[in-house]
């Protein structure tokens, strides 16, 4: 009688898988040589994701923007659970990537795991810089600018930069999106920028529980006008302590209450299963 066979051993992470097994060689020569494509960022709790939806729609509408195919959102979770189930995870951070080698007339779509993350607590300070993404509503890897100004930003004693277009008008986070307190509702800056799910996400919770947020053009030297402010990306959510040398005057108590808030609307957002 002969035994089974033993379950076999989830990769080491990071894992990246390509078109639905574990990347080779060759796979991985596509985002080395051709990095032309766009991606989505996730956190993958027992399996569920808040705003999937929002997810495979960002993939979809870059998908047929950049390459001018489709990109089936039932593919990409099939994608996503297969690389979940190797890797051994229920819960992790997860990208997925979609890229088009010359000559090819499929998107490649390129999936990495690594252990789940979220925001550390405590207050930001960020560094503005001179620098706006070129087409922002698209999200792509190999960032150099917001790259290299985070670097800066990092050797500054700096959290993370703060991207600003001419005039000092505040854009978005570098890997981040920023919202500020006005005492008595949300704002978020009135310029282009990635709208990042756990922002849409907040966008629809707060109008839908009655305190609807508002867009409004936001400038350096009008930041006194806010009491304070936070960022958000799909790690969670935290509040800015300091913007360049201007601190707000809402101070830790109150931003803690606001930064509560928003984790309560963003927690009340379903989690879809893959």
């Amino acid at each position: 009688m002969t035994s089974a066979s033993p379950p076999p051993l989830p990769h080491p992470l990071p894992y990246v898988e390509m078109d639905g097994h574990p990347a080779t060689e060759d796979d991985l020569r596509v985002p080395a040589l051709f990095g032309f494509g766009h991606f989505t960022a996730l956190q993958v709790r027992d399996r569920r994701v808040r705003g999937l939806g929002l997810h495979l729609e960002r993939l979809e509408g870059a998908n047929r923007e950049l390459f001018q195919l489709p990109l089936d959102g039932g593919r990409v979770r099939e994608l996503i659970r297969g690389a979940l189930d190797r890797a051994g995870l229920r819960d992790a951070s997860v990208r997925v990537h979609g890229f088009l080698p010359p000559g090819e007339s499929r998107t490649r779509v390129m999936v990495t795991v690594r252990e789940p993350a979220s925001m550390a607590p405590g207050g930001r300070s960020l560094m503005s810089v001179p620098y706006a993404r070129a087409v922002p509503h698209i999200k792509r890897p190999g960032e150099f600018g917001q790259t290299y100004y985070g670097m800066l930003a990092a050797r500054a004693g700096f959290d993370e930069a703060l991207l600003t277009a001419p005039g000092g008008v505040v854009t978005e986070g570098a890997i981040t999106n920023i919202g500020f307190w006005d005492g008595s509702s949300v704002v978020w800056p009135d310029a282009p920028a990635l709208i990042g799910i756990t922002m849409a996400l907040l966008e629809r919770g707060l109008a839908a529980a009655g305190e609807p947020s508002v867009r409004r053009a936001v400038t350096l030297d009008g930041l006194s006008a806010y009491r304070g402010a936070f960022i958000c990306n799909s790690q969670g959510i935290a509040p800015v302590r300091r913007i360049d040398a201007v601190e707000f005057a809402g101070g830790d108590e109150e931003m803690a209450r606001v930064v509560g808030r928003l984790e309560a609307v963003y927690g009340s957002a379903s989690a879809d299963l893959l």
